[in-house]
């Protein structure tokens, strides 16, 4: 089995490693150099990367970053047991709620973007996955 680890751009470790582990419950687990944390306690380790607002991210590309919400066809779902208790925390935490609730294969889905701008959702399935 492959295994998975997620990184996230972040333009300050400290707000997202507190947001991170608020929002999700999440621990840091060890800092790694001065720009990388690692957060443990999802089914993926995951890794916040800090990466200046306006550095390029490839020698390939003339694109920069930019930490106003942004849109990639890739983004992270968390599985939570109560999806509007989950909501509570991570909009306390700092999240951007971007869209209701929606029902599908019973499943509930809401979007949210974290305080840097990365996107993510919030799923409650109602048995493990997608029916």
């Amino acid at each position: 089995m492959m295994n998975l680890l997620i990184n996230i751009d972040v333009p300050e470790l400290e707000p997202a490693i507190e947001f991170y582990c608020s929002a999700f419950q999440l621990t840091l687990n060890r800092m790694l150099d001065d720009d990388v944390a690692e957060l443990t306690g999802a089914s993926s380790t995951i890794y916040l990367l800090k990466k200046d607002a306006g550095s390029g991210f490839s020698k390939y590309s003339t694109a920069i970053r930019n930490y106003k919400r942004h849109w990639t066809p890739v983004h992270f779902d968390f599985v939570v047991d109560d999806i509007w208790q989950a909501t509570e925390r991570v909009v306390s935490a700092g999240a951007n709620l971007e869209a209701e609730c929606g029902e599908w294969r019973e499943s509930k889905c809401i979007t949210f973007s974290d305080p840097f701008g990365n996107g993510f959702c919030l799923i409650e399935f109602k048995n493990q996955t997608y029916s």
